[in-house]
C-alpha cells in the first residue's frame, strides 16, 4: 500500500483529504505544520505527499524532503488557492512534482491519485 502524507495547517482540509485517499486505498497521515511534515518524513518517506503553499516554511520543507536520501522518488504536490505563476514557479523550483489547486474535492483527488494507489 501506497503511504501518503496532507501537510496542512486546516484540520479540515486534513480530515478530509485522509477520508477521500483512505477509501482509494492509500495509507494516509496527516501533519499540521512543516516542523511536523518534516519530523515524520525523517521517519519514513511517503510516497505521495501534498504541501500547502500558504503555510509557514511550506518551500523548505519540499528542498529538505528533496535533500534527503530517496527524497527524490517522493511526488510532491505543491496546494495553492488560486493559479498564480510566482507561487507555482517558486514550488517548482523548491520541488514540487506538481500542483493541486485547493480546495480540493473528491473528484478532483480521484482525478488525480484514483489510479496511483496499487501502481506499486
Amino acid at each position: 500500500m501506497q503511504r501518503f502524507m496532507i501537510t496542512d495547517t486546516s484540520d479540515v482540509v486534513r480530515k478530509v483529504g485522509k477520508r477521500i485517499l483512505s477509501e482509494l486505498d492509500f495509507l494516509v497521515c496527516e501533519a499540521g505544520d512543516a516542523r511536523e511534515a518534516l519530523t515524520r518524513c525523517q521517519a519514513e518517506l511517503p510516497d505521495y505527499l501534498i504541501v500547502d503553499a500558504g503555510m509557514e516554511g511550506a518551500l523548505d520543507l519540499i528542498a529538505s524532503i528533496r535533500a534527503m536520501p530517496n527524497g527524490k522518488d517522493v511526488k510532491i504536490y505543491y496546494c495553492v488557492v488560486e493559479a498564480d505563476l510566482r507561487k507555482l514557479m517558486a514550488g517548482k523550483r523548491a520541488g514540487a512534482t506538481d500542483f493541486l489547486l485547493k480546495p480540493f474535492d473528491r473528484k478532483i483527488l480521484t482525478a488525480v491519485f484514483g489510479n496511483r494507489a496499487v501502481a506499486a
